[in-house]
């Protein structure tokens, strides 16, 4: 809770103990016992400006601008009413509630993204240059374009360029989602943002650093989240024609009929109390209420919601946008086939796991897990390292290779028999052993358990259209797409690529469809905030996601979208019918007051009680059981 939302809630407390012990003491009649009529009004001025200063004071300082008739000016007026016809405590518990109402839709709202360019890490530091034969460091922004720099093992690249020297295994992950490192050689284009792997790289930088990707992908975060169609308050909105209407109609009321019947002061009370009716408190309680609820009830399910709007907007998303790896993959490394040849499949991968004992890279890891037995470091000889190919090593006092193509071309190995399990989906490590082809090993990012799920339900609910786009390769993307039935699949995306492709899918929308972005990588933060609403994964997802996202699920449950739309639906549904039991009753009530036939009481019926009403429809949300 922020500082200003402290200090609300402590005057709400200060206002609300004074209002209990006001209305007691009245309904006793122990304050027209023991105060001069005089004194007070003055006694409930002191928790009205408690609770209300600001409210009058905003709605001063937009009669100053020109802005008059906002909800301020309305509560204001209506409050001063209430006084004018001496109905001190209604006055009171009238700027008592809406405060109320105010602190939630604050709370709701309140949980906006800070800056995100701040969050992001993959910005580089410093790129390397030679400088009589020394290594210096020194700004990526005073790099000239065709410059060689240098990339050590481990350090993230700094500037887009074009490898001229070396070879190494490149994570790309930061900017393409793609879980599978992919090499970088000579002749090869690199990008800024990505992590370079065990060899050392030169690199003639192709352009300046405020073209680089890196830096479109901070553009793109801070630019994205501004064109955001921001959702306007609806009781800003309706108190644009609601409060001039009502406002106009009491002095009429309180004038027109004096010139005829005159009995002035009949009238004036009259209209204070139409004004008294007209506060919207109940609607200004309920709007915010119902969308808390809602999002109450999204977080007992693990799914935080940025805003009352983002769950309004869920229930209007017929498109669904989502990335690959992390979303609808787990994106970790996993052996998915074994295709031995001159060896046992047992056999193949115990020669293979050893092989890869001392290794930490993930592609090692899975071959480890894979085989589930105990890696014994005795039977492992001297390792070697081949940038770019592989390892060459010794097991059981023979020598084994692993690693691709380049690797068994270059030790003149014969893998012809492997050429169509290379043409298919995931790394594939090949093994030789004592100069012969041994096999292949496939690994993969394997599906979520319930993803095909997820989908299916979604489309029970009425989405129409469900869209993956990644940067993993088109075979990969494809096979997943297939497996799991999407509408449309687009694949080897960078993150511009990827909100380019959302803007063409928001401009096919019609009407008050929406689409929602799910997504969990820093590269997916450009797309997230450029959607209708961005969805991030809350558990494994990166910290700049999270922050750019509208809604992030915090398990990483990708089912909890639909109960999600559930949710919003159901609450979007609840506060419709609050805004039209509201104004339905106090049309009604606004009508007898002008005739004098609705009392004070039937006013404050019309006003408080129904925003107890409401209040208490509101509160269903967080009572259903969804799925």
């Amino acid at each position: 809770m922020s500082k200003k939302q402290k200090k609300i809630l402590k005057r709400i407390v200060i206002a609300f103990v004074l209002f209990i012990i006001l209305f007691i003491s009245e309904h006793s009649g122990m304050l027209e016992r023991w105060l001069h009529p005089w004194i007070l009004p003055v006694v409930f001025l002191i928790p009205y400006l408690v609770i209300g200063y600001d409210i009058i004071a905003k709605a001063v300082r937009n009669i100053k601008k020109g802005q008059v008739f906002d909800e301020n000016f309305l509560m204001m007026i209506a409050t001063f009413g209430a006084f004018a016809v001496q109905e001190y405590l209604e006055a009171v518990g009238v700027m008592l509630f809406y405060q109320v109402g105010e602190l939630f839709q604050s709370y709701a709202v309140g949980k906006s993204r800070q800056s995100i360019s701040d969050m992001m890490d993959i910005c580089p530091e410093y790129a390397n240059i030679e400088e009589g034969g020394a290594l210096v460091q020194v700004d990526p922004d005073d790099v000239e374009i065709g410059a060689v720099i240098v990339i050590k093992p481990g350090e993230r690249i700094p500037l887009d360029g074009i490898v001229v020297e070396g070879e190494s295994l490149v994570d790309t992950s930061a900017l393409t989602g793609e879980s599978v490192p992919r090499r970088a050689c000579v002749g090869k284009e690199i990008h800024s943002g990505c992590v370079n792997g065990s060899g050392t790289l030169r690199v003639q930088v192709t352009s300046a650093f405020e073209n680089s990707t890196v830096a479109r992908i901070l553009e793109l975060v801070e630019n994205a989240s501004s064109q955001k169609a921001k959702v306007e308050n609806f009781i800003t909105r309706f108190a644009r024609y609601y409060t001039p209407i009502v406002t106009i109609g009491a002095v009429l009321l309180a004038v027109v009929p004096t010139l005829f019947f005159g009995e002035f002061t009949v009238w004036l009370r009259r209209a204070c109390i139409f004004l008294v009716i007209s506060c919207p408190c109940a609607l200004v309680i309920s709007v915010p209420m119902g969308f808390f609820g809602g999002i109450g009830a999204a977080s007992k399910h693990g799914i935080l919601v940025k805003g009352s709007n983002y769950l309004e907007a869920m229930s209007e998303m017929t498109t669904i946008v989502m990335d690959k790896t992390g979303t609808l993959t787990k994106g970790e490394f996993k052996v998915v086939e074994v295709y031995p040849s001159m060896l046992a499949k047992d056999e193949l991968l115990d020669i293979a796991a050893h092989a890869e004992g001392y290794s930490n890279h993930p592609i090692a890891a899975s071959i480890r897990e894979a085989y589930m037995g105990t890696v014994t470091v005795e039977r492992v000889g001297n390792t070697e390292e081949i940038a770019g190919h592989g390892i060459r090593t010794w097991v059981d006092g023979r020598e084994v290779l692993l690693g691709n193509e380049k690797l068994m071309q270059t030790y003149g190995i014969d893998y012809a028999m492997a050429k169509e399990v290379l043409q298919g989906i995931g790394t594939v490590v090949l093994v030789a052993c004592e100069g012969k082809f041994a096999g292949a090993i496939v690994i993969a990012d394997s599906i979520k358990e319930n993803a095909s799920k997820a989908i299916g339900r979604m489309k029970q609910l009425g989405v129409k259209k469900c869209v993956m786009l990644t940067g993993d390769n088109a075979l990969t993307a494809g096979a997943v797409a297939k497996e799991l039935q999407l509408d449309e699949v687009y694949a080897e995306l960078l993150p511009q690529d990827k909100v380019a492709k959302v803007e063409e899918l928001l401009a096919g929308k019609t009407g008050k469809e929406k689409l929602a972005f799910v997504g969990d990588g820093i590269n997916d933060a450009p797309v997230l905030t450029r959607a209708d609403i961005g969805i991030a994964m809350g558990s494994m997802g990166a910290d700049a996601a999270i922050e750019a996202a509208d809604i992030v699920l915090m398990d990483d449950d990708i089912q909890k979208i639909s109960t999600l739309v559930n949710i919003s639906r159901k609450t979007v549904r609840i506060v419709k019918q609050n805004i039209v039991f509201a104004l339905g009753v106090k049309l009604i009530v606004l009508l007898l007051g002008a005739l004098g036939i609705a009392n004070m009481w039937a006013a404050v019926f019309a006003d408080v009680g129904v925003s107890v009403l409401a209040i208490l429809n509101s509160m269903r949300t967080l009572g259903s059981e969804y799925r």
